[in-house]
């Protein structure tokens, strides 16, 4: 249904761009009339008034406290939509910034990552220079859609670091493009509109992420500076952000309402959805939704397989990552106490057991959760029990 619903959505579209062709009218010039009477602003301000249908979805929290991060998360997207769609939409003169942060949160984004993206557009040729410093995981994607246009971020391309080549300083030039490379090569096609870059930290207090810049090639020098402000790419933008606003909470509501499922346990995510939704190819993940009283903790406990990196962390019920500034809210490969056999054992809990490996809920008593392996061969099952906090603390 919700293919034929943006099948219809497109033939639409069309015809309506058939009438304007036949009636004289170009989109340069309604766009121009949408702004200049105001209705392009209206239409955005009414897109992030109805966005508020996604925190009333099916089994969402309807209590004060997880209300009010619903609210602050869609204020926290219509930021991350209006830089990326309005400030730095210009794919002639793209810019590598931050939408997803410490504090502006998405689809469980990982309190590990240091997230960067780009504009782009799979008719030009772009370089990437840069310098990978300390970082211990570097990827590249390309992608096409965004969330609102309901089918997600399909990827176009993918890299990553070492299957990159570099100079004996960790400096190294990518392509994008159409048209294949030999070497150092990171693909797009006519789809692609969008850059995502993954650094993985596994220690954020001693790494130092990679430097690096983008540009525009096969032009000329002044073609690469950014484009006056038209009237078309605001009217386009303002459209991109109320579509995102409204389209990406619902998908991350469906996706909790149906961890509700298998509460506190950790099955296997789907791949394939995974990835439409923009996830790394190289990733497994585990997603879930997690609820322990006052009393009570979670454990999770497997043996990590050989693996490039892995992390488990909490989220809220919107899915965006506990405050891992403030709070130990994660884990990592690094990070972890292992014990003797490999094996690992972590504990959720509202209060500090004094045992290795407990995870804050930072004033959360549910939320959504993920474990994710990164290029591992294998793929165990995390074994988890809620367990009343008193018998941990008889165990000392």
């Amino acid at each position: 249904m919700r293919k034929l619903v943006i099948g219809l959505l497109s033939l639409f579209r069309r015809v309506i761009l058939l009438i304007r062709r036949l009636s004289g009218r170009t989109e340069e010039d309604i766009a121009a009339h949408r702004i200049v009477s105001g209705k392009a602003w209206d239409e955005f301000c009414d897109s992030l008034k109805a966005a508020g249908a996604g925190l009333q979805f099916p089994s969402a929290p309807q209590d004060p406290f997880n209300q009010a991060e619903g609210y602050r998360y869609l204020s926290r997207i219509a930021r991350a939509g209006l830089m990326a769609f309005v400030e730095h939409a210009d794919v002639r003169a793209p810019v590598l910034h931050r939408v997803v942060d410490e504090v502006t949160k998405l689809g469980a984004d990982n309190p590990d990552n240091y997230y960067q993206t780009a504009a782009l557009d799979g008719n030009y040729e772009y370089k990437i220079f840069g310098r990978r410093n300390t970082i211990a995981y570097l990827s590249f994607g390309t992608q096409s859609g965004n969330y609102g246009e309901g089918r997600g971020l399909p990827p176009t391309g993918y890299i990553e670091s070492d299957e990159i080549e570099m100079d004996a300083d960790g400096k190294f030039v990518l392509t994008l493009s159409s048209n294949p490379q030999p070497r150092n090569w990171l693909p797009m096609t006519a789809e692609t509109g969008t850059l995502v870059v993954r650094q993985t930290f596994l220690d954020r207090a001693t790494e130092i992420p990679a430097d690096l810049r983008i540009e525009r090639i096969n032009c000329l020098d002044h073609e690469r500076r950014p484009n006056p402000l038209t009237p078309k790419r605001l009217d386009g933008g303002l459209k991109k952000v109320g579509e995102l606003v409204t389209g990406a909470p619902l998908l991350f509501s469906k996706w909790a309402r149906d961890f509700q499922k298998h509460t506190n346990t950790l099955p296997m995510f789907d791949s394939e959805v995974s990835r439409a939704a923009g996830g790394d190819p190289s990733i497994v993940y585990y997603h879930s939704h997690w609820a322990i009283a006052k009393d009570e903790a979670l454990l999770v406990e497997v043996t990590p397989p050989e693996c490039e990196y892995w992390n488990f962390q909490l989220s809220n019920y919107w899915m965006e990552s506990l405050d891992y500034r403030h709070h130990r809210i994660h884990t990592n490969k690094y990070l972890a106490h292992y014990r003797d056999n490999g094996s690992v054992r972590l504990i959720i809990a509202h209060e500090d057991p004094s045992l290795p490996n407990w995870l804050e809920t930072a004033g959360h008593s549910s939320g959504t959760m993920c474990f994710r392996w990164v290029r591992s061969r294998e793929h165990p099952q995390p074994i988890t029990q809620l367990v009343k906090l008193s018998s941990l603390r008889s165990s000392l």
